[in-house]
């Protein structure tokens, strides 16, 4: 069934119309869908006869199935959500480390067609792009878990599941409900789209004036080593991605972040250091490194595994000593299914053992 999510406010508006209500109740109804997280209260309304029903006949107005919850020490928590036709995807609250704030990650597809040989979604390969709703209900998900645990839900980025610039509609659509006045109302500058590196994608994201954050997934200074990892390096080189990225921080004054996954000895030497210090040079880009999160062998067969502390630091020293602005993420969720995938992964592979439908 269709989420109330799916529909935007004018959308939903003419359908309470048709079913002999106002724009009043639609209005009402709306605010108070994305206000308790999903779920309307059926009973702080006074609507005309019958409008619940036509609704309820037809949309679904509460929130998306938990079909697995786990929960890190550190209050990382990893929600597998259930879709209507079986598939499921992963959405993730990450607690700040001071503080009553959180940051959640969404999904913006059911597996990935990118390929990138060290992420776990890969290699359940790609299903489907997500509704504008299925992503929403993502964000109202983890708003509701966010103050389940006495916390703010401060900030958003799409890098999950999926390659969110390829799903470029459905994506803008969903950020409009999540920052829109009388529905989700976080700010546009509280949200980060992340890529691979699809430039006609971001060219088309600067195009759209949502000025949202972005974030490109790059992984490598050079197009060999970059290659060797993502496929997609095969069909846009880093000077192009980082081209892409500049025009887009020029047409939104939002400062981009490199994203950079240590990968021990791929691309975690000093001279790869000395190499993506030399690409942010004349560049005002934040570079934020990742410690690798082992998920078992890549699409390749390779088995990839993360630095030690000591190299890690080694690279981070190297940036900033290049005048870089750098910082390393530590790692969140030990403990649990953390990594993009890994969930979504084992919950498929349970379920085929205890002979249900294998559906991810």
């Amino acid at each position: 069934m269709q989420s109330l999510a799916d529909l935007s406010p004018e959308e939903f508006a003419a359908r309470v119309v048709a079913w002999g209500g106002r724009p009043v109740h639609a209005r009402q109804i709306l605010r108070l869908f994305y206000e308790r997280d999903g779920a309307v209260p059926w009973a702080e309304l006074v609507l005309p006869r019958g409008l619940r029903d036509q609704i309820e006949g037809e949309l679904r107005a509460g929130p998306a199935e938990v079909a697995a919850r786990q929960v890190a020490a550190d209050g990382t928590t990893k929600l597998l959500l259930r879709l209507d036709d079986a598939r499921t995807v992963e959405a993730v609250l990450m607690p700040d480390w001071k503080g009553e704030r959180a940051a959640g990650c969404l999904s913006s597809q059911v597996g990935c067609a990118m390929g990138c040989d060290f992420c776990a979604t890969a290699q359940g390969g790609f299903g489907r792009n997500l509704t504008a709703g299925e992503i929403v209900d993502q964000f109202l998900a983890l708003r509701r878990e966010a103050r389940a645990a006495g916390r703010r839900l401060q900030t958003l980025v799409f890098m999950g599941m999926g390659e969110p610039l390829l799903n470029l509609d459905h994506v803008r659509a969903a950020v409009g409900r999540i920052s829109g006045n009388g529905l989700g109302a976080l700010g546009r500058r509280q949200i980060t789209v992340s890529t691979v590196g699809i430039v006609p994608g971001i060219e088309a994201l600067a195009a759209g004036g949502l000025v949202v954050a972005l974030a490109v997934s790059l992984h490598a200074p050079d197009d060999a080593t970059r290659a060797r990892l993502l496929p997609m390096g095969r069909r846009y080189g880093v000077e192009e991605i980082l081209a892409a990225a500049d025009r887009y921080q020029a047409a939104t004054e939002r400062i981009s972040t490199i994203q950079y996954c240590l990968l021990a000895g791929v691309n975690d030497s000093p001279e790869h250091a000395r190499a993506l210090a030399a690409l942010m040079e004349g560049r005002r880009m934040h570079v934020n490194l990742l410690r690798y999160n082992p998920t078992g062998a890549g699409l390749s067969g390779t088995i990839y595994e993360p630095p030690a502390p000591e190299s890690i630091e080694a690279f981070l020293q190297v940036l900033r000593d290049g005048g870089v602005v750098a910082h390393y993420r530590r790692p969140r969720g030990d403990g649990i299914d953390a990594a993009c995938g890994q969930l979504r992964g084992r919950h498929a592979a349970q379920t085929a053992d205890e002979g249900g439908s294998p559906v991810g």
